[in-house]
């Protein structure tokens, strides 16, 4: 390919045309293509390119470190899981009504991967996600308040399009926890979708919070327009310790 071509591409910043150009010009020499067709081609390359690119910083930007989808679930080890309620879950439609969702069971039933999958079908329908255990959000708010930059974190909790808080009621939180994930919640009512995964019951999570007027605000609104999950089963972390070790 002419080396000034690829430079001005480049410099168009069409480098997803500079890379398929080779193929397709190859592709028009083995079965000639109408100059539009061959024009349309490259330009599909080119957006193509984008939208993974897209969908990769995304990801980074969620926090989802691992591919997590419904198409890789066990959903034999535990039939009991509604395969059918969780796909429409995963196609995000959801997040344009800014409803709510729930997924509740005890540990190690697959409530991560469900979540971590509903929040990358969410990315790919051209959402923002973002992925957090609460512990770790409550550490957010610690250090955001410490460093002055609590605004800052509270602007970027409730302007993403989806909101993946796991593990809620895994520990007990302390400080001002339960009054910053209450105030969370009132920011994204009716403008944004939550999503929880949890293994305790709601009534336990005043216990949790320590501070049962915040979990009776956050219910409230959480809990309003919000999809339960129930999610029953074994353990497959359990299973795969008693699985014998490959020697």
């Amino acid at each position: 390919m002419n080396a000034q071509l690829s430079a001005r591409l480049r410099y168009l910043r069409l480098s997803g045309m500079v890379d398929a150009l080779p193929g397709r010009l190859a592709q028009a020499e083995a079965a000639p293509l109408p100059h539009l067709d061959f024009l349309e081609l490259l330009v599909d390359d080119e957006l193509a390119r984008r939208a993974d690119r897209l969908f990769a910083r995304r990801l980074k930007q969620a926090g989802i470190t691992t591919q997590k989808t419904l198409a890789d679930f066990e959903w034999t080890f535990n039939p009991k899981i509604p395969k059918a309620k969780i796909a429409e879950l995963a196609a995000a439609r959801f997040v344009d009504t800014h409803a709510g969702v729930l997924l509740i069971g005890p540990p190690g039933v697959g409530k991560s991967h469900i979540a971590t999958a509903i929040a990358i079908g969410a990315i790919r329908a051209g959402r923002r996600a973002l992925v957090r255990s609460t512990f770790d959000l409550a550490a957010d708010f610690a250090q955001a308040e410490a460093t002055g930059t609590r605004r800052d974190l509270v602007q970027q909790l409730t302007r993403v399009d989806l909101l993946v808080l796991e593990d809620f009621g895994m520990k007990k939180l302390g400080g001002n926890a339960a009054e910053d994930l209450s105030e969370v919640f009132v920011r994204r009512h009716e403008t944004a979708s939550t999503l929880i995964t949890t293994n305790r019951p709601t009534q336990d999570w005043g216990v949790f919070l320590g501070d049962v007027p915040a979990a009776t605000a956050i219910l409230d609104r959480f809990l309003a327009h919000t999809t339960i999950v129930q999610m029953t089963g074994k353990s497959y972390r359990l299973r795969q310790r008693a699985s014998p070790s490959d020697d």
